[in-house]
C-alpha cells in the first residue's frame, strides 16, 4: 500500500475522467471534498480456481474548500456478486489520518479480496474541520467487474 501527499512529493497527477459511462473512474463531492476512485483487477494476486479475486483501487481525496480538514475514519460496504455485504470500518486510511489544507490532495492505494468475480464498494470518510465540526465525505459506489465484462452496479 502506498500513499502520496502533494506537499512532500511532486504534484499529483489527477486521475483523469474519460468521457462515457464505462470509464472506470468514479467521483463524489461532499461539501468541498472530492473523492475519486479508480479500481483495477489484479490477476497476478487472484486465484479464481480457489474462489479469490483481488481488486486494487486508488483513492484520491481533494480539498477544494477554504478550511483545513482531517480524515478521521473510514467506513466501507463491500458487496460481492451474490449480493452478500461486508462492512469495514476503522481509523484513518493505510495507517494515516491525513490533514488536507485548502487545495491539497491525498492519494492512497489499497486492495479488496472478493469471493466472487464481481461486486461493488461504497462508503464514506469521516472528516473533521479545524473547528471540530465532523461530517461524512461520500465515497462513490464503484463497480468491481472483470476486464471485458459489462460494468454495472450490482
Amino acid at each position: 500500500m502506498r500513499s502520496t501527499r502533494r506537499e512532500s512529493s511532486p504534484p499529483l497527477k489527477r486521475i483523469r475522467r474519460r468521457r462515457g459511462a464505462d470509464t472506470g473512474i468514479y467521483e463524489a463531492r461532499t461539501r468541498d471534498i472530492v473523492v475519486r476512485v479508480s479500481p483495477v483487477y489484479q490477476p497476478e494476486d487472484s486465484a479464481p480456481e480457489e474462489g479469490l479475486w483481488i481488486w486494487g483501487y486508488t483513492v484520491e481525496i481533494e480539498n477544494h474548500g477554504v478550511e483545513t480538514v482531517q480524515l478521521v475514519s473510514r467506513y466501507w460496504t463491500i458487496t460481492d456478486g451474490m449480493n452478500r455485504a461486508t462492512e469495514v470500518e476503522g481509523s484513518g486510511v493505510v495507517g494515516e489520518q491525513p490533514e488536507l489544507r485548502p487545495r491539497e490532495a491525498f492519494r492512497y492505494v489499497s486492495n479488496c479480496p472478493l469471493p466472487t468475480s464481481s461486486g461493488t464498494m461504497t462508503g464514506h470518510f469521516q472528516m473533521m474541520t479545524e473547528a471540530g465540526e465532523v461530517f461524512e465525505a461520500e465515497i462513490p459506489e464503484f463497480s468491481l467487474h472483470l476486464p471485458g465484462a459489462a460494468r454495472r452496479v450490482n
